[in-house]
């Protein structure tokens, strides 16, 4: 099992916290009747900002994996492939 550095699982989960801030937004323009176009806009936005936290989520597991003993010898590639395929 891998395990991120307390720096990068600090970044992933701010940005994860911002995500679910601006997903609260999206919730409250709904409510308030908002324009379709600006919820739509800010959905989109929220999508990719959990889109970049999954793929720097991903990424650094990689670089922890290829850093370890064994290095990509021991990198199951299948299950990389299976992680970043889930993000798309």
């Amino acid at each position: 099992m891998v395990q991120l550095p307390a720096d990068r699982v600090r970044s992933a989960a701010n940005r994860l916290k911002r995500a679910q801030g601006q997903l609260a937004g999206v919730v409250r323009m709904l409510e308030e009747g908002r324009d379709c176009e600006e919820v739509v806009t800010q959905l989109a936005a929220v999508s990719r900002a959990l889109d970049r936290a999954g793929f720097a989520i991903v990424a650094s597991g990689l670089k922890e994996c290829l850093s370890q003993e064994g290095g990509a010898d021991s990198l199951d590639t299948q299950k990389m492939e299976k992680l970043f395929l889930s993000l798309s």
